[in-house]
């Protein structure tokens, strides 16, 4: 029993108090994004809540100030570098840096490739991988300059197994979580204060799910909730250790592994 004691002493446990931290959520207006943008207010973190669904995100954030927390709208298309480098240009002028940046914007179309356009393909890839690779090359010099600072991609199942009418959305994920991986070794060499975790989502209860699908059995999904809570999870454990990636899925999801 000392022993165990005196191990909880010197070792501190997971706690997911955000007080005086900087965060933004991209598409975090609603479903999963606007789950993970109430977490991270609740726990104490300044939220910027980035979408380009303006009246959704600017309804979430008086919600939130309601209830005392601090949240702002960031008009934010995420497949635009020019307008992401602004964002940071404009943080770094009021001495305002991002302590966590939760990448969870994305789209998808559901079609047999031989149906597929090239806009089509290029909306999804954009803004499934190539918008967080963008928001990442700037945040993430910032933290190492910094010292510190954590990093969240919300990757999904089709990261690790496809299924049809799925190609842009999986290529982009399997990307992503390439990325991911790659980043989470620069950060050991780099900067061992910047944490860097990849979120496999399964199947929620979502409009990104609903919209498209509306016939799908909710039964067999899960709450955004949840996987807003492994978010803070990620984001509690101690410095010294990190969570480079975590999966979260129904116990029926059949996309994993």
């Amino acid at each position: 029993m000392g022993s165990t004691a005196q191990q909880t002493a010197t070792h501190p446990t997971a706690r997911t108090d955000l007080a005086g931290k900087n965060a933004m959520v991209t598409g975090g207006a609603r479903g999963l994004g606007a789950s993970i943008s109430r977490a991270l207010a609740r726990a104490g973190a300044a939220v910027d809540v980035a979408d380009v669904r303006r009246e959704l995100a600017q309804d979430l954030c008086r919600e939130l100030k309601a209830e005392g927390h601090q949240a702002r709208y960031t008009e934010l298309d995420v497949r635009e570098p020019a307008v992401a480098a602004r964002f940071f240009r404009d943080l770094d002028q009021v001495g305002r840096p991002l302590d966590i940046l939760v990448n969870n914007a994305a789209v998808d179309v559901s079609k047999p490739i031989e149906h597929l356009s090239a806009e089509e393909v290029t909306r999804v890839v954009g803004t499934n991988l190539l918008g967080p690779m963008y928001l990442c090359l700037e945040v993430y010099r910032r933290m190492v300059a910094r010292g510190s600072g954590h990093i969240v991609n919300i990757l999904s199942t089709a990261s690790n197994r496809t299924w049809t009418e799925a190609g842009p959305y999986a290529a982009g994920k399997s990307g992503l979580r390439a990325f991911t991986h790659t980043l989470f070794k620069e950060a050991q060499r780099d900067c061992l204060g910047i944490g860097v975790t990849g979120v496999v989502a399964g199947g929620m209860e979502t409009p990104f799910v609903l919209d498209r699908f509306p016939d799908a059995d909710t039964t067999k999904l899960q709450s955004p909730d949840i996987v807003a809570d492994a978010v803070l999870y990620a984001l509690s454990v101690p410095h010294g250790s990190v969570i480079p990636e975590l999966v979260v899925v129904p116990r029926c999801e059949t996309s994993w592994p």
